[in-house]
């Protein structure tokens, strides 16, 4: 009897949590990120240190581990987060993704590798685009499993798609390769022959940015509380065997879509969906229940300067960590508002590290001055941004560097980080760590790269809403973080933006909003 041949699973990624109030995304965008086609990408997932996050590298790992199989890699791409892809790039990447599964064909399953806060310049749900065209081309019986990010905003069409919807769940995402580990135990089983079935509900809740926090030590986490709920409820005897998966996605504000709001969408075994719907409707009553608690909660810019200045006149005080919650480059933020740095530096703080500050043109004239040289720092010369004004300081250039190094901790940790040209400036008292690739300040490595200690100093700024919890954990326990209210595109305060195609009336943005456990269900 002829051996069977190892199944044919395809394996295809969008991934970019886009911000509608940004500058659009290009192509070159993703090329300076992941931009992986074919055999690139297996190889990028085998290699020690790859490119692309971790959903992928967990994924193909675990098939390696579980028994033969044949990848069929066709198109990764990743980019930062940023405005909506401009509609030619998306339509390029839907081309290359349909040839490649119809040049494919047959094949035994599919992985996607997505984010699901995407947008282009002319659709408000390309993830669910996407999806639907891949369920198009290998038909209804293929299984396709999806892992997403969990600040994915959730249609119908991205839960129809799949077979089994897998969301992260930890903020910090600190669970990417175990996702993938997982996406892949999923399609093994499917290859088995189980089927499925999904429960979707979404709820008229918007979470701001720094309520979604699963953290333990967190100081309020009611998202968090209703990931806890759904793992242990998917640990019941009731469920085990019935339940696959359990994602609480909460969503990405900043998109702008109709599809925006705190979802819950349950994974269950064929026969099975009265366990999945109720599951369901118990985590959402949950968080319909926390809904108050759903608010931002910041400090004063007056204050945290306040603050930064105590800590750096008394060496006895306990450290500070600032997170810049408004110009997070992870949520479309441009990474060189000023409003903070400008702030200490007029205030005299001592002993503080900031970054990392996006600003090409500055780290292009501290590598032509050299280490040492005194410049004058001019920051935002080249921005056009309403929220990325100009300003300078006197400066030393302290430490260049290529902007090459090996991610140490939290959502970077092992991943090859490529930031360009970059400089450390002494602006006395204050060290400014400028980049030329706009990213997050989520590793301790982008300042330990020029000799910066972070334990030494008194307080660290950082470009960041919340990831870097994943990496300064070993410097700032969750009572040392202050999160500072400043102007940005990732201003937690929602009311702050014009908001065109959200769903209203909607929380914390409006009153009166109503709901009930049977409302809302997909």
């Amino acid at each position: 009897m002829a051996q069977k041949p190892p199944p044919r699973i395809a394996i295809l990624g969008f991934s970019i949590e886009c911000n509608a109030f940004a500058p659009p995304a290009t192509r070159a965008d993703f090329e300076s990120c992941v931009w992986l086609e074919r055999d690139a990408i297996i190889a990028d997932a085998r290699c020690a240190t790859p490119i692309a996050l971790g959903e992928v590298p967990g994924f193909v790992a675990a098939m390696d581990a579980t028994g033969p199989w044949q990848p069929v890699p066709i198109l990764l791409a990743m980019a930062e987060p940023n405005g909506p892809v401009e509609e030619e790039t998306f339509a390029e990447m839907m081309r290359i993704w349909r040839k490649g599964l119809e040049r494919a064909a047959p094949l035994d399953a599919v992985y996607a590798c997505m984010h699901g806060a995407g947008l282009s310049t002319e659709r408000t749900d390309p993830d669910g685009d996407m999806l639907a065209m891949v369920r198009e081309v290998v038909g209804p019986h293929v299984p396709l499993v999806a892992t997403f990010d969990l600040h994915a905003n959730i249609s119908e069409a991205m839960v129809q798609s799949v077979d089994v919807f897998v969301g992260y769940r930890t903020n910090p995402h600190l669970d990417m390769w175990q996702r993938g580990e997982e996406a892949a135990g999923h399609v093994r089983a499917l290859l088995r022959g189980a089927k499925t079935t999904r429960t979707f509900i979404r709820l008229p809740i918007i979470p701001p940015t720094v309520t979604m926090l699963t953290g333990k030590d967190a100081t309020d986490r009611p998202y968090g509380e209703m990931i806890d709920l759904g793992q242990r409820r998917i640990a019941d005897p009731d469920c085990v065997g019935r339940i696959l998966n359990v994602s609480v996605m909460g969503g990405f504000a900043y998109s702008d879509t109709p599809k925006n709001g705190l979802a819950v969408v349950v994974t269950a075994r064929k026969g099975d969906e009265a366990t999945g719907e109720a599951l369901a409707e118990e985590i959402a009553t949950l968080g319909w229940s926390n809904r108050k608690r759903f608010r931002a909660k910041l400090t004063a810019l007056d204050e945290a300067t306040a603050m930064a200045t105590a800590v750096g006149d008394d060496p006895s005080k306990p450290a500070l960590c600032f997170p810049d919650v408004a110009d997070n480059p992870g949520g479309g933020g441009r990474g060189n508002t000023m409003w903070i740095l400008e702030a200490f530096h007029q205030a005299g703080v001592q002993g503080c590290l900031v970054g990392i500050i996006y600003d090409p043109p500055l780290a292009a004239a501290a590598h032509a001055a050299g280490v040492g040289a005194r410049i004058e720092a001019r920051f935002n010369t080249a921005e056009t941004n309403a929220f990325s004004k100009p300003f300078a300081a006197p400066a030393t250039v302290r430490a260049l560097s290529d902007g090459r190094v090996t991610g140490r901790r939290g959502i970077f940790a092992g991943r090859d980080m490529r930031l360009g040209p970059s400089a450390a400036l002494d602006l006395g008292g204050i060290t400014v760590v400028v980049v030329s690739y706009r990213t997050q300040c989520a590793d301790p490595a982008f300042f330990e790269m020029f000799g910066l200690d972070i334990g030494a100093a008194r307080s660290v700024v950082v470009k960041s809403r919340g990831h870097f919890r994943g990496g300064f954990d070993e410097f700032f326990s969750n009572d040392r973080i202050i999160e500072v209210d400043a102007p940005g595109l990732t201003s937690p305060i929602l009311s702050r933006f014009e908001w065109k195609r959200l769903p209203r009336p909607v929380i914390p943005l409006d009153e009166g909003v109503k709901w009930s456990p049977k409302q809302l269900r997909r």
